[in-house]
């Protein structure tokens, strides 16, 4: 092997000669395999790897590599140690500047306190441990970084030729499917100036991100997946990932019950995941967030707890034509157990609620109002912050169902009013199998429990039960505990990232997609509401939207074709399924182009006779 030497301006060369003072190659080679026999659990007798990847010469003279050393699956960052530390007692530090530096094999973790230095940043959350280390910041999140916009200047570059396109006429493309996005008026704007200074864009690098994402590697049918179908589940960054394995690896048990050390880890664990949800949703304390299976489990909560207490005969409630069969058959259900009635707010041509006509609907005999935050259908942003504050007017509560807009949107809850707002884990990059209520604390005090068991209690004889207060008493028997911190290690990603930065990359990723499907013949979006999230329904002249979701399907591209379990919305358009490309931050303008370029072939009549 060579061994850096001394240049004429100082600076380490590749040449073969020695540095002046130091020993000679071999000497360096047989320290270097002293140090690596040493490291622990190196077999006794066996041949130490000298330098990185097991690189160094016998008495021969013949290049030999020896096998690694065990390391951890998620490598730790490289010790920046003094000579001694690296090399051993008395070594000195001359040597260590001749040798790369290498990330050493940890030893067991014993307990799941948080080490400075750990790539884990998960290690001790919500534990004592934190108290006497804080985490550092730098340390307390994911590991992806802010980088520079990819596509931006494809963004702005398209968007410079369809105001020149348009120049004579300032209708915009939405506007000729009955509406007028806020985000294509934004960047559309001939004058604007490019943002400097303290307001400009923090950089962000989608290619970096997608490298987070283990399944986006994927190919389908021979071709590397898109994923467009977001609005039904997102992936799970490496991040997530990890976490999960660490935690049934290292922290795996039950919770709250027993004095063990395990059960101490999967309740900090638990708990500091339920911490994070309350400061991702501005909640005002961790009391008022519920861990359940998903946005459809929370509403059903509220159903048949506040609502069993609080609905009776005669009494209204107050839905949109946009939601989900989630927010509408619970109430129906509840509705036609007490007598109630259901009462609808309508849309406009665009898809957004007409809040005049809302206004209509509501007297003293409503007592809840549940509204979508965005359409999963039509990526309608609906006024929530309106809805909430004329509902409590009437004297109503406000239920907000979110799964759409967490992963999209900044939410405050203290800020939006909402009595109840729900959410799933899946729709924002954690796993399935977890969601959240967050209810105002003395809403969720007043409330019965749901369901009866283990862990909400805290005392039972056969006379009588004594419940846990909220959460807890929502919460019976053995929760989804993996999966709530998996949801927690989603939140520090996301958070990591910043809502806002994905809000406008996400919105950038709409108004191309927007353009580019407005522009094929017989392409008819469905939802043009000024303020969307980013979905972009669609349905093709001559075509089954099954049919297009096939072609769409046969070049690695998912979305979903269908109702969007939203048939009253669909209906108001006159369609029972449109097909629905729904982005997130890890997709790209050019997975944008492929699917443009799919649905313009079909609209040529080159893909009839699909299906």
């Amino acid at each position: 092997m060579t061994i850096p030497t001394p240049t004429s301006n100082g600076a380490a060369g590749l040449g073969g000669g020695a540095i002046p003072g130091l020993p000679d190659e071999a000497t360096l080679a047989r320290l270097a395999g002293e140090f690596f026999a040493a490291l622990p659990g190196a077999p006794e007798g066996q041949r130490a790897l000298p330098l990185l990847q097991g690189e160094g010469r016998g008495e021969d003279g013949v290049l030999r590599t020896a096998p690694s050393p065990s390391l951890d699956p998620i490598p730790h960052p490289a010790s920046p140690l003094k000579g001694e530390e690296r090399l051993g007692p008395g070594v000195p530090e001359a040597y260590a500047a001749a040798l790369p530096r290498v990330s050493l094999p940890q030893p067991p973790v014993a307990a799941p306190a948080f080490v400075p230095g750990s790539a884990h940043y998960f290690q001790g959350e919500a534990s004592p441990h934190l108290a006497a280390a804080p985490l550092p910041e730098a340390e307390n999140r994911v590991a992806a970084q802010s980088f520079g916009l990819p596509g931006e200047a494809e963004l702005h570059g398209f968007l410079a030729d369809i105001a020149r396109e348009r120049a004579p006429v300032p209708e915009s493309p939405a506007a000729a499917h009955g509406g007028s996005f806020y985000f294509l008026d934004s960047l559309e704007s001939p004058g604007r100036a490019p943002e400097a200074g303290p307001t400009a864009r923090p950089p962000f690098d989608v290619n970096a991100i997608r490298r987070d994402f283990p399944i986006l590697a994927e190919r389908v049918n021979g071709k590397p997946l898109v994923w467009f179908d977001n609005a039904a589940t997102t992936h799970k960054p490496q991040a997530v990932l990890d976490r999960l394995a660490w935690f049934y690896a290292h922290e795996n048990s039950n919770i709250h019950r027993a004095a063990h050390e395990l059960a101490a880890r999967a309740t900090d664990a638990y708990e500091a995941a339920r911490q994070k949800v309350a400061r991702f949703l501005g909640a005002a304390s961790a009391s008022e967030i519920v861990f359940v299976r998903g946005a459809t489990e929370a509403i059903n909560l509220v159903a048949k707890t506040w609502g069993a207490q609080n609905i009776g005969p005669g009494d209204e409630i107050v839905v949109s034509l946009l939601e989900h069969h989630a927010n509408i058959v619970p109430w129906q259900q509840l509705a036609a157990d007490k007598g109630a009635r259901i009462r609808v707010i309508p849309v406009d041509d665009s898809g957004q609620i007409l809040l005049d006509e809302y206004r209509k609907l509501l007297n003293d005999r409503t007592k809840l109002v549940a509204v979508t935050q965005v359409s999963n259908a039509l990526g309608t942003v609906t006024p929530v912050r309106e809805i909430v504050e004329l509902a409590h007017r009437a004297g109503a509560k406000a239920l907000v169902d979110g799964a759409q807009a967490v992963s999209h949107l900044r939410v405050n809850v203290q800020a939006l009013d909402a009595d109840f707002y729900v959410f799933s884990g899946h729709k924002v990059f954690a796993p399935t199998g977890i969601g959240v209520v967050y209810g105002r604390k003395e809403l969720l005090e007043a409330m019965p429990p749901w369901q009866g068991g283990g862990n909400m209690i805290a005392d039972v004889t056969f006379e009588r039960t004594l419940y846990q207060p909220a959460p807890n008493k929502f919460e019976a028997g053995t929760g989804n505990i993996a999966d709530a911190v998996g949801l927690g290690a989603a939140i520090d990603y996301v958070e990591r990232l910043g809502l806002e930065n994905i809000a406008r990359y996400e919105h950038g990723l709409l108004a191309y997609a927007t353009h580019g499907l407005s522009r094929i013949p017989g392409v008819r979006l469905v939802g043009t509401a000024r303020d969307k999230a980013s979905v972009a329904s669609f349905v093709l002249d001559g075509y089954r939207t099954e049919e297009v979701g096939k072609a769409l399907n046969e070049e690695g591209i998912a979305v979903r074709s269908g109702h969007h379990c939203a048939q009253p919305i669909l209906r108001r358009f006159g369609l029972e399924a449109t097909v629905r490309p729904s982005f997130a931050f890890y997709n790209t303008c050019e997975e944008v182009d492929k699917l443009v370029e799919v649905v313009r072939r079909l609209a040529r009549g080159k893909g009839r006779g699909l299906g």
